[in-house]
């Protein structure tokens, strides 16, 4: 069917905004090939590589004979050479993009709208791919920081608190007692073992010398002697024991 005055009008302005993406399909049905701007841009093409084509979507609407004061016919598809655009899948996510014009269908009813309409859908999906986009990278950020933090355990302590503190101070004192007492013993053994070496090696003239009681006990001559610091002559002391 011809278009009526008011839609002719809007066509023309339509080709004047896109003049090379406004399509005619039909006496009253027409296409705009809609670019998307992707979450994230490509990389540059390496040299000899074609560039990477940007997503892309086409709107499709066909004027009823009463439109503006009625709705359009409305629907979007991918262009056949390309692939969906990243983060949408058509199959799931078409009718709720189509739901997303109700509202402003219905708010523009008597009004030229298709240029509106366009715009709205161009937003909402770039929208939905920009959402998805940041959920997948915020769960990888989640997961790559979990395995920071787990990373991180290894090379933390125990949380120090006043109970913990005081069990391992007790425990500690408790080990370095052990260890002086350990080596006040050791080196009590070592001196006893090396006095007794002394006294076994005396020549004749060593023996006569004086040793007190102290000395006597250390190096295992003392016998009914009491320990003090009163003076032994050593060949006194030999001739008593053979006796």
């Amino acid at each position: 069917m011809p278009l009526n005055e008011e839609q002719q009008q809007e066509i023309e302005v339509l080709e004047s905004i896109y003049p090379d993406e406004l399509t005619a399909v039909g006496e009253d049905e027409y296409t705009i090939l809609l670019t998307l701007d992707p979450p994230v841009q490509p990389p540059p093409p390496a040299d000899g590589e074609d560039e990477e084509e940007p997503p892309q979507i086409i709107f499709r609407f066909k004027y009823p004979p009463k439109y503006p004061d009625v709705a359009p016919i409305i629907d979007i598809s991918i262009p056949h050479e390309h692939a969906s655009p990243p983060y949408l899948d058509f199959s799931e996510d078409k009718d709720a993009l189509l739901a997303t014009l109700t509202d402003a269908i219905e708010e523009n009813l008597g009004f030229a709208m298709i240029f509106t309409l366009v715009t709205m859908m161009k937003d909402s999906c770039e929208s939905l791919m920009a959402s998805r986009h940041n959920a997948i990278e915020a769960a990888r950020e989640a997961e790559k920081r979990k395995l920071e933090e787990k990373e991180m355990e290894k090379f933390r302590g125990t949380k120090v608190t006043r109970e913990s503190f005081l069990e391992w101070r007790n425990r500690f004192v408790a080990e370095m007692e052990e260890k002086r007492r350990a080596e006040e013993k050791a080196r009590e053994e070592e001196e006893l073992k090396a006095t007794r070496g002394k006294s076994a090696n005396l020549t004749s003239g060593e023996k006569t010398r004086k040793l007190t009681g102290k000395q006597l006990w250390t190096m295992g001559l003392a016998g009914t002697y009491d320990e003090g610091d009163e003076e032994v002559d050593v060949g006194k002391l030999s001739l008593e024991e053979k006796k």
